[in-house]
């Protein structure tokens, strides 16, 4: 299992992400054609179509997920019908999105609005959720490279458009919203094409408000979890730009975070690795390797985020050709180390799903949005753009290990601990620490990355049974 986790994360983490990786290489390129205001004025566009961007699938991904494993047999009807329900939907979704861009664009980008508007909505209107079916479908099928595979193509060809956009072009943020538009438009085709051709998946038009109101009911408490993502991860750029923060600044900010975003696509990778893994041990009552399955996870977690962390400034010093850029290591740290929370996350919430007991799933994630936002408007304008750094480690601290104590999870007596305070204090001790070691020598640093690992080491050791044999 132990190798599984790990092919699969690299396929679903690194393969999917490896043009990002490569674009690292040419990172110092790209920074040296770059300012502050570019990165300002993109991370602004992102975070306002953050505020609508939950909504385009109204959670209906949880309905393809539940009828996978609830209905076996005859879940591809189920498919179909959601997927004639979301074309029909994001015909509109992105009319009022195209609506809203024209409201929100910064000031610095208004020469360019209507071709902003029309590279954002035009791949989603012609393919509609051709992406979010393909992947899902791969994913639960646990066949990742079917979707890394036209992943790394699409990736591949963004990568060189941005370069030559950025580098050659001397276009600036503007080379960031075409290379997104092939890479939405290729993807799209490369998607529906296969829907249509090979899996016979096409959109089934037909209005049954039973089935619809059947489907939303179960799906759209989801979407208040699925929103905390967008106020955890971009409302504090939001709140910036509401607070009158200068676009330079907040550009600054969003440089680092986007360091940080590199941990956050592993920790995504993990929990699509697992997520099959850990629904088929559900489905088995094998609980005890379900909770194993986690602490391994988290270890690995914890050794990973802590050396990339430590490592920071040596990272940035290496790739980022900018003075100013280069010295935002510290936010980084604290952004990758924010991001610990999700395997005690995924423990919590993959049982609430599977269940079906998604009424109170917001609790935990919608809160935890509410205190970054609350956060960051009564802090950013006393200690400046630096805080949303802290203000999100706190807020995911609440998302990782509050959900232990919600009652509907707690209702699910089975006997098995998890020990969350155990792990909280471990999160915030570890980050403390590698804040502290963030400037020292060398050698320090290289005996910190290889002790960090012990843990890790050790839990695979005795439990190896579990993880070195084969369909366990």
């Amino acid at each position: 299992m132990l190798r599984k986790i790990f092919s699969h994360t690299l396929i679903y983490g690194f393969a999917p992400h490896l043009p990002k990786v490569i674009t690292l290489f040419i990172y110092p390129l790209i920074t040296a054609n770059l300012t502050e205001l570019d990165y300002g004025v993109s991370g602004v566009i992102a975070s306002y179509l953050g505020v609508l961007i939950i909504f385009n699938t109204l959670g209906l991904r949880l309905i393809l997920v539940n009828s996978f494993y609830h209905h076996k047999n005859h879940f591809i009807y189920r498919w179909r019908y959601v997927y004639g329900i979301l074309r029909f939907w994001l015909i509109f979704f992105n009319l009022l999105q195209g609506v809203f861009l024209y409201i929100i664009i910064p000031e610095e980008a208004m020469g360019n609005v209507w071709e902003i508007i029309l590279l954002t909505i035009i791949p989603s209107i012609l393919f509609g959720p051709v992406g979010m079916i393909f992947s899902t479908y791969y994913q639960l099928k646990q066949k990742p490279l079917m979707v890394t595979s036209r992943t790394i193509l699409v990736g591949l060809i963004t990568v060189f458009i941005t370069y030559y956009t950025i580098v050659e072009l001397k276009m600036g943020y503007m080379g960031w919203i075409w290379s997104s538009f092939f890479a939405s438009l290729i993807g799209g085709f490369l998607y529906w094409t296969h829907l249509r051709f090979r899996l016979k998946l096409k959109p089934i038009f037909s209005y049954k408000p039973k089935l619809i109101f059947k489907y939303l009911k179960v799906s759209l408490p989801v979407v208040p979890h699925q929103y905390s993502v967008y106020l955890l991860d971009a409302s504090d750029r939001l709140v910036m730009d509401q607070l009158n923060t200068s676009t330079e600044e907040i550009g600054k900010y969003n440089f680092a975070y986007g360091f940080g975003n590199y941990f956050s696509m592993f920790s995504m990778a993990i929990g699509l690795a697992i997520g099959p893994m850990l629904n088929q041990k559900l489905k088995e009552n094998k609980l005890f390797h379900y909770r194993d399955v986690i602490f391994a996870v988290q270890l690995m977690f914890f050794a990973i985020s802590f050396s990339v962390s430590l490592w920071c400034k040596e990272i940035f010093q290496l790739l980022v050709n900018n003075d100013i850029l280069s010295s935002l290591y510290p936010l980084a740290i604290i952004i990758i180390m924010s991001y610990n929370y999700r395997p005690q996350y995924l423990a919590v919430s993959i049982r609430l799903v599977y269940f079906e007991r998604t009424k109170k799933l917001w609790r935990i994630s919608l809160i935890a949005g509410l205190i970054n936002l609350v956060l960051n408007i009564f802090l950013i304008p006393i200690y400046g753009f630096q805080i949303a750094a802290a203000t999100t480690f706190v807020a995911l601290l609440y998302m990782g290990y509050s959900g232990f104590f919600l009652s509907t999870y707690r209702s699910l007596k089975d006997g098995i601990k998890f020990y969350p305070l155990y792990w909280f204090l471990t999160h915030i001790g570890l980050t403390i620490i590698v804040f502290c070691l963030k400037d020292e020598g060398l050698f320090l640093k290289l005996l910190s990355t290889i002790f960090i690992f012990v843990p890790f080491s050790l839990w695979i050791y005795i439990r190896r049974s579990l993880f070195l044999v084969k369909n366990t």
